[in-house]
């Protein structure tokens, strides 16, 4: 019995923190308050459900724990006039007693889930701790957990933490999605944050278990954003990209973790039913006729899993996709990425040009992908002092173990052949 309550909690913990902590904040709009009472109501959940039960909706015992937590709290605090009102309209008439089981309505609920989100994406935060903010709140992972997955000092995260639940108070940002005229561009900012948290996760040599975790809770709420706006087809564009990129994460490394490229992955480890999903999700999506950077980076990675092996990709039709993707989204890295898809369609020396003029313009200065990209051309150019020249720039650049033995590998190749 104990363990099954043990996993129920479990369960209601990666379902429900964010709606607990979302509602309390709406109510009290203090977010360490929020976090304290959440964090109390689940620990009051591990002491009532072996005795009363696992309630019918865990989400609103929760949920009306946590607000009772909050309504205690204040009132013991309320030498203020202002802690009293707080308290007042917190709940009004509502004794202070056990959780009932059934008192909010959910309905309510998603709503205080999307408004967490577009607070967290605010742009007067910088871009990390909006990343920090929308993943200690809205999953409950712990600021140990997201330091590690982001390879920070635990207390440089919880200074980034706490300096943006001060701004938001300071600067009076407000607990709401925004207005009709600011959604379109507020909501661009919340899928390139939920894509970064996807990326830290997936980034190669990103293979610990924070950061799956991390891959794991971008996937679940591009999942939530995309049913809490469903006219929007870039946010169901976003998950689609995403999984379809995580259908392939387990074949992307060899039993000892050294990265394995693409055209060389098992295709038989690929994820079908995360491919067949992400497929599905894409494809629904386009029916809406409003294709954005996510739905065109989507149907690249459709592309990839679609092909039998990678003789059979469809190269001429991802170049013209990365073309697609530089009109609407332009920018070196994705340049680099057609750079790639015109070499495998049309042939080693497209894509040099294209790479080269990259690396005179300087844009990439310092990033690893671009010489790595030369040298892999330049070996297949049988250019192999070349070749030797970009490997060694790339790995002095690549920020990952996994990656530097990758590039060493392929340098000991054109070295020594």
């Amino acid at each position: 019995m104990r363990d099954a309550v043990k996993e129920a909690v479990a369960t209601a913990w990666s379902q429900e923190w964010g709606r607990v902590v979302a509602a309390v904040i709406r109510q009290t709009g203090d977010w360490d308050l929020a976090e304290e009472c959440a964090q109390d109501a689940f620990e009051r959940a591990l002491e009532r459900w072996p005795r009363d039960g696992v309630p019918r909706r865990p989400g609103a015992w929760l949920t009306t724990t946590a607000r009772n937590r909050a309504l205690d709290r204040l009132r013991r605090a309320a030498n203020e006039s202002v802690k009293l009102r707080e308290a007042a309209r917190l709940a009004p008439g509502q004794p202070d007693a056990a959780p009932p089981d059934e008192v909010l309505p959910d309905e309510v609920l998603p709503d205080d889930r999307l408004r967490l989100i577009f607070t967290c994406c605010h742009p007067a935060l910088p871009l990390p701790a909006q990343v920090a903010l929308t993943l200690r709140t809205l999953t409950g992972l712990s600021t140990a957990e997201i330091a590690r997955a982001f390879l920070v000092a635990e207390g440089t995260m919880a200074q980034r933490l706490t300096r943006a639940k001060n701004k938001i108070g300071n600067a009076g940002i407000p607990f709401r999605v925004p207005p009709p005229e600011l959604l379109p561009e507020r909501t661009t900012a919340v899928l390139a944050v939920l894509y970064l948290l996807f990326n830290a996760g997936y980034a190669p040599g990103a293979a610990g278990p924070d950061q799956r975790r991390v891959t794991a809770e971008a996937i679940r709420l591009a999942r939530l954003l995309a049913e809490l706006l469903p006219g929007e087809p870039e946010a169901a564009g976003l998950l689609a990209l995403m999984l379809l990129h995580d259908a392939r994460y387990a074949a992307r490394t060899d039993a000892a973790g050294d990265l394995v490229p693409l055209e060389a992955q098992d295709r038989s480890r690929w994820d079908r039913r995360g491919i067949a999903e992400g497929t599905a999700v894409l494809e629904a999506a386009l029916t809406a006729r409003r294709p954005g950077p996510y739905q065109v980076q989507a149907a690249i990675a459709a592309c990839h899993t679609q092909a039998a092996d990678a003789a059979d990709t469809d190269w001429p039709q991802i170049a013209l996709l990365y073309g697609e993707l530089a009109r609407m989204a332009p920018g070196p890295v994705v340049e680099l990425n057609r750079a790639v898809a015109v070499a495998m369609a049309e042939g080693p020396r497209a894509g040099l040009a294209l790479a080269d003029a990259l690396a005179e313009a300087g844009e990439l200065s310092g990033y690893h992908l671009l010489p790595a990209t030369r040298a892999d051309l330049l070996r297949r150019l049988d250019r192999p002092g070349e070749a030797e020249s970009a490997y060694r720039e790339a790995l002095s650049l690549a920020p990952t173990e996994a990656e530097r033995r990758y590039l060493a590998r392929r340098l000991a190749e054109v070295s020594h052949p």
